[in-house]
């Protein structure tokens, strides 16, 4: 480690470290991921300095790897998220998530009269944005955008 620098949340043994969360996200992912039921360790940090997000939130997840759609669900409210998946305190595998050209049953369309809110019809959106998330429903076309996005 360079001089003059520090870790601002200590290290994990095994697991999966989510970093460039927009700080303003941090609660979103670990609501989504289901980590405020989670049984191992949990670090978390917020608000620390990032040259390509101003500020970011960093999540430290001991004894999980993530996979499938639990990877979707971090890309639609971090699609800048960076996973290092740890073992014996090395990373062995690095990578950013990829936001996915459609989406199927982890997101809610915010139409209340689409047919996915109404029926039991998985929900399927196409992306038509990736950078700032924007979603069209396959079934009443309505568009929903990041702000507006509920993950299931």
């Amino acid at each position: 480690m360079s001089k003059g620098k520090q870790l601002s949340v200590s290290a994990i043994k095994n697991g999966t470290v989510i970093d460039h969360i927009p700080a303003k996200n941090l609660f979103k992912v670990i609501s989504i991921l289901g980590l405020d039921k989670f049984d191992h360790q949990i670090t978390f940090g917020t608000n620390l300095p990032s040259n390509k997000l101003g500020q970011k939130a960093i999540i430290k997840v001991a004894e999980k790897t993530f996979r499938g759609n639990e990877v979707n669900r971090i890309a639609l409210v971090a699609p800048e998220a960076r996973l290092s998946e740890i073992k014996d305190y090395e990373i062995v595998n690095k990578y950013n998530v990829k936001v996915p050209s459609e989406i199927i049953g982890i997101a809610k369309c915010v139409n209340p009269k689409c047919i996915t809110n109404n029926e039991e019809v998985t929900t399927k959106f196409m992306v038509l944005s990736k950078g700032e998330i924007a979603l069209k429903c396959h079934y009443c076309e309505k568009i929903t955008d990041q702000e507006h996005m509920e993950v299931m």
